[in-house]
């Protein structure tokens, strides 16, 4: 409990929280919404607690109590005020990933036997069609978009005034509702085909320990404003981004895509936002562009060195032309879901963006660990949160291991799965399949997945993603993927190879070559240079270039099984 930084208000379910929080933020902008028009909707905490009742009313009074009700759509209030609607009151959420097939959608509804599903009219058509079909228990069609409900499709929006009525008529089904924080209410698909991914069954007590362990270590308040980016069916966003931000009375904004982040910073004066590494480094290249452009690069560069010792405060003040380029109002960026580059971590923090890693998984409700103001250092994803336990099982001679846990907000099980529930939960410890170390001062440090590691003759490991980082340093490489080859009838005679995706023009500007044969060799000598920094048995012994992405999940992980054939 030495991690506790902050007061926090204790919650026991997501209920709790939307009612002790009501007259706390009551006036407080809850979300600002850019209509078609280009002018902007604000609505209250209190508006937003006013809407979740409404709806949740309303879907008790179509005779959903108890039912599972799944979620598809791009990141919007609606979305988020579905998610609570139904979790409030009502019965179990199922939030769908928006980038599935449709047959896979249709498997997924099927699986998780939803009575209804909310939507946005990109998915109305796919929607419809499953219904149809009559291959599942979907009863219900509710449009996060019409105005009206319409040829057996209801809205939203009707629904909620709808839901207004009953309750100023007495109708308190909803609100009297009791929750039972210890069972299951939201199911979440792992990433994987359908056929093989497991359902996450999490509680409301393995939400609400997350999100108050979150606010014991960061400081996030009423006034800071959180730029919504990561699909919010993914427990990341949904715990760190949406559910977190209504707890402490923020604002939440939401990104207009991944090319418009950085003006959306800007546009929307954004303090907080929880990303991917890849959206960093990105940011980053079009500060160091926009500085080339101005001519002041050297002397950032020169700054950087001559403050590298000083507050994060006052190099802010410093470098204060670079936070404007971002809206000058940035207090927290946290990178998630992948491994960040240490050197992007430092420049960041060097022109005082604090900027900290956290880890987590789906079965953790997400977040185990992550860096603070007060607990930070480059490389590390952090210390575990006040109420999770980590160690380290089966440690080598560098105290690299799988990563162990234990906390209020490790996952029930895996919803009707008891073989795949007992692989992971062994004595009330979680195996989460991530090789880590921890240091003396108590920072986790991860090194890769477990099943990803490639083990040479000589008994040496290689952490895949650790390369990779260094390989897509090389100008021209849009990614890389690393593998372990056998190079003879000794099936531990084996040797490391990359697959880089390259991009031709980048390629061609930077290095002014043209044929295959010529970017071949440029890349052959990057590749050689990367392998005089590392020791002899790490070295990349093959190359591959190819222009065609590398197949990944859609949480835009490398999928590497896949990736070898």
């Amino acid at each position: 409990m030495d991690k506790i930084l902050y007061d926090y208000l204790e919650i026991t379910d997501l209920k709790d929280m939307l009612n002790k929080t009501r007259d706390l933020y009551d006036t407080r902008p809850a979300y600002k919404i850019k209509l078609e028009n280009g002018k902007y909707q604000t609505f209250t905490h209190a508006q937003v607690r006013d809407m979740v009742d409404s709806l949740g009313t309303a879907l008790i009074d179509l005779g959903l109590k108890g039912k599972r009700i799944a979620i598809i759509g791009e990141n919007r209030y609606e979305w988020e005020i579905a998610y609570l609607s139904v979790v409030c009151g009502t019965g179990i959420v199922v939030p769908l990933d928006k980038s599935l097939p449709e047959n896979e959608l249709e498997d997924l509804i099927k699986r998780s036997k939803v009575s209804a599903i909310f939507y946005s009219k990109k998915y109305e058509e796919a929607i419809k069609k499953i219904k149809y079909r009559q291959t599942n228990q979907l009863k219900h069609l509710i449009s996060m978009d019409l105005g009206a409900n319409s040829e057996g499709v209801y809205s939203q929006r009707e629904l909620i005034k709808v839901g207004r009525k009953l309750i100023e008529n007495g109708n308190k089904d909803f609100i009297n509702a009791k929750i039972n924080p210890g069972e299951m209410s939201i199911m979440l698909f792992t990433s994987g085909t359908t056929s093989k991914s497991k359902v996450v069954a999490l509680s409301h007590k393995n939400i609400c320990s997350n999100l108050m362990d979150l606010a014991s270590v960061i400081d996030v308040n009423s006034d800071d404003i959180l730029l919504s980016v990561l699909p919010i069916h993914h427990v990341f966003e949904c715990t760190v981004g949406f559910l977190f931000a209504l707890y402490k009375g923020a604002q939440t904004v939401f990104s207009d895509g991944l090319r418009h982040i950085a003006e959306n910073l800007k546009e929307y004066k954004v303090s907080v936002m929880a990303c991917v590494p890849a959206i960093y480094e990105r940011i980053f290249l079009m500060i160091r562009k926009q500085l080339e452009k101005q001519g002041k690069l050297e002397e950032v560069l020169k700054n950087q060195e001559k403050y590298k010792d000083a507050t994060m405060e006052k190099k802010k003040e410093v470098f204060k032309e670079i936070h404007d380029l971002i809206g000058g109002n940035i207090k927290l960026f946290i990178s998630g879901a992948a491994s960040l580059d240490p050197n992007i971590e430092e420049r960041y923090r060097s022109l005082g963006l604090n900027i900290v890693q956290g880890y987590g998984l789906t079965e953790t409700s997400p977040v185990i660990a992550i860096g603070t103001n007060k607990y930070h250092k480059v490389g590390s994803v952090g210390k575990t949160l006040p109420s999770v336990n980590a160690k380290i099982v089966d440690k080598n001679s560098e105290g690299i291991g799988e990563l162990v846990v234990k906390g209020p907000n490790i996952m029930l099980e895996y919803f009707e799965n008891k073989e795949a529930t007992k692989e992971v939960m062994k004595n009330g410890w979680f195996y989460t399949g991530d090789l880590a170390r921890i240091d003396e001062e108590g920072y986790v440090f991860i090194c890769g997945r477990k099943k990803s590691v490639i083990v040479l003759k000589n008994g040496k490991n290689i952490f895949p993603e650790e390369m990779e980082i260094l390989v897509n340093k090389i100008e021209g490489v849009k990614e890389s993927f690393i593998f372990g080859k056998q190079q003879s009838e000794d099936e531990n005679n084996i040797k490391i190879n990359v697959k880089i995706v390259f991009d031709r023009k980048v390629t061609k500007e930077v290095y002014k070559v043209e044929t295959d044969e010529e970017i071949y060799k440029i890349f052959s000598k990057k590749i050689k240079e990367i392998n005089h920094t590392m020791p002899k048995y790490k070295a990349i012994r093959g190359i591959v270039l190819t222009e065609e992405p590398l197949i990944k999940t859609t949480t835009n992980k490398i999928k590497r099984q896949e990736n070898l054939n």
